[in-house]
């Protein structure tokens, strides 16, 4: 993907976050930043990583909390 702007990001991530909803809150968000770290590239994980630190307008609540987690992870394994 070579370049994808934030709307279509947080429409993405919002799907997953569709995806793993029923499953419960804190499956949810596990699930989502598993699949962010596991099958996003760093350019992606990038610009939502950005989006995020703007405020995250859009994003879902889990959806928003799984990719700040996976950001500090992210930031600390550095």
């Amino acid at each position: 993907m070579s370049h994808t702007g934030p709307d279509k990001l947080v429409y993405m991530a919002n799907q997953i976050g569709k995806f793993f909803q029923a499953q419960g809150s804190e499956t949810a968000v596990t699930g989502v930043y598993e699949h962010i770290r596991k099958f996003w590239d760093p350019r992606m994980r990038s610009q939502i990583y950005a989006h995020i630190d703007n405020g995250g307008a859009g994003l879902e609540p889990h959806v928003k909390t799984a990719i700040e987690k996976l950001k500090s992870a992210e930031t600390a394994a550095k």
